[in-house]
């Protein structure tokens, strides 16, 4: 089995191996798990450079630490609230909620739903179905028993 060296991983992962040459390697991959370990560091290296000048990038960001600290700060402009109509307030759906739940509640709509709910649930009101088993039982003994009656005409 060939092994793949570390720069033939990196040009892999950067992209820069023509479509046939990939498929190779992503086959490679599938069957040694030491190609897939100097892969997996070539990818880890591409996905996180390396800082060259870290005071640099340090000294960078103060400076624009200090001159936004130099700066005046504006002073926020408020904006107006525009005024919702009232009908649009929360206030207006809450009591408009509990108006109508006592002018149903004084009328008795909720009672005589609870009323009619009770009559539902009373036995005498529902049907009585019978289970599908039991119809293919009762349609099996009728079928076995015109059977048997041809058969003892038969005999006669």
């Amino acid at each position: 089995m060939k092994h793949f060296t570390y720069e033939e991983w990196k040009r892999y992962a950067n992209n820069e191996l023509a479509e046939a040459e990939r498929e190779v390697y992503e086959d490679h991959l599938y069957s040694c798990d030491e190609c897939l370990d100097v892969y997996l560091e070539a990818v880890a290296v591409i996905e996180l450079p390396q800082m060259e000048s870290g005071s640099g990038f340090t000294d960078l960001v103060m400076a624009q630490i200090q001159a936004e600290a130099i700066e005046p700060a504006q002073p926020r402009i408020h904006e107006e609230k525009k005024r919702r109509p009232f009908y649009q307030s929360p206030l207006f759906h809450y009591s408009l909620a509990a108006a109508m739940t006592i002018l149903l509640m004084t009328t008795g709509v909720f009672q005589s739903i609870t009323q009619y709910a009770g009559a539902v649930q009373d036995p005498d009101f529902q049907e009585k179905k019978t289970s599908v088993t039991e119809g293919l039982v009762d349609k099996t003994f009728a079928w076995m028993d015109t059977i048997e009656k041809k058969n003892k005409e038969a005999n006669k």
